[in-house]
């Protein structure tokens, strides 16, 4: 394997995911934060790049025309939202996933939200550091009992699904493709799990079929004071109606993780709300889930260089070695 280069898409990777490449003779390429599709594909281009580890930025067709060595995507993580799948289908690259790595991180992350939305901890906790003792004024709500709805049933969402469960949640599903875990509730339709639910919360990944599935009509098929969770991606969201819902308090209030932009502008509507709560996308970075995405990043190229069979589970466009182009309406992970 000597003499192969990897393009890391961001300024850093795990240290043992960069021993693991140094012990195989891989060299290692860094991009800048937040850099743009051509200044990717000079990057890919001066250093003949094998392989790409995808971490941020945009992988479309420039990019991979970049370099003639060049012979698989690698996300450090599982969307793969910013990856043109079918010009890498085209070009004969597999694109693989590092499926469930940051699961557990992700689905926590999910959790602590809902707590945080439903139980009124920073609005309380601003309250009090104001020097307002407002014990008697607040009634709390209980989250056992509320019905939560969730959008999608892969690795992530089937443990908050699990979770919730304990927690005395009424879990319910939407998502056609997957199987849900043993005692947990499936709805036939969006419309019946959103009408249905106090509490949506996404899980599947963004494409170009799904993208702004909750809208001005969809948002409001919700009961009236109900929340919605986003750790999954920020386009399945139409802010501008999510925020006209939270304005007119038929939303009772939202958890986000991520965003149409990142990071939002400043002065942001979404900023100035009490009523909800905002995470930098961080939902899946934890440490070990961290660790566990670099290692399996690293661990799908060197599998690829090595000739190794691609396994189904890590690869985001089957097409590539004969299967369908993964692009359903909702596909979820």
């Amino acid at each position: 394997m000597s003499g192969k280069v990897v393009l890391v898409t961001g300024h850093q990777l795990y240290d043992e995911a960069r021993a693991l490449l140094d012990a195989n003779g891989i060299d290692i390429v860094y991009s800048e934060e937040r850099i743009d599709s051509a200044e990717l594909a000079a990057i890919a281009a001066q250093h003949r790049v094998d392989g790409i580890i995808v971490r941020q930025g945009v992988i479309d067709d420039t990019v991979m025309a970049a370099s003639d060595r060049l012979v698989v995507l690698s996300r450090h993580g599982v969307g793969v939202d910013l990856i043109d799948l079918e010009a890498a289908t085209r070009r004969g690259l597999p694109v693989l996933k590092a499926t469930g790595a940051n699961a557990s991180s992700a689905a926590e992350h999910t959790i602590g939200l809902i707590y945080a939305l439903i139980k009124d901890f920073f609005a309380l906790d601003r309250s009090v550091r104001q020097g307002h003792w407002g014990k008697h004024g607040h009634i709390g709500r209980e989250i056992a009992g509320l019905r939560l709805g969730l959008i999608g049933c892969g690795a992530i969402g089937s443990i908050v699904a699990r979770t919730a469960t304990r927690l005395g949640m009424q879990v319910q599903v939407f998502d056609p493709a997957t199987a849900v875990p043993d005692g947990i509730g499936r709805t036939s339709s969006l419309d019946e799990l959103l009408t249905t639910s106090e509490v949506v919360s996404l899980h599947c990944p963004l494409t170009a079929q799904n993208m702004h599935m909750m809208n001005a009509d969809t948002l409001w098929r919700m009961p009236r004071g109900a929340f919605l969770i986003n750790t999954a991606r920020g386009g399945l969201v139409e802010e501008d109606a999510l925020i006209a819902g939270l304005q007119s308090g038929h939303l009772g209030g939202a958890a986000l993780d991520c965003y149409a932009q990142e990071p939002p502008p400043q002065h942001h509507p979404l900023w100035q709300m009490s009523n909800v709560i905002l995470t930098p996308h961080i939902a899946g970075a934890g440490r070990s889930g961290m660790k566990a995405m670099a290692m399996t990043s690293v661990k799908n190229v060197l599998d690829t260089f090595a000739g190794h069979p691609l396994r189904r589970e890590v690869l985001a466009n089957p097409a590539v070695v004969g299967g369908p182009l993964v692009s359903p309406a909702i596909k979820f992970e």
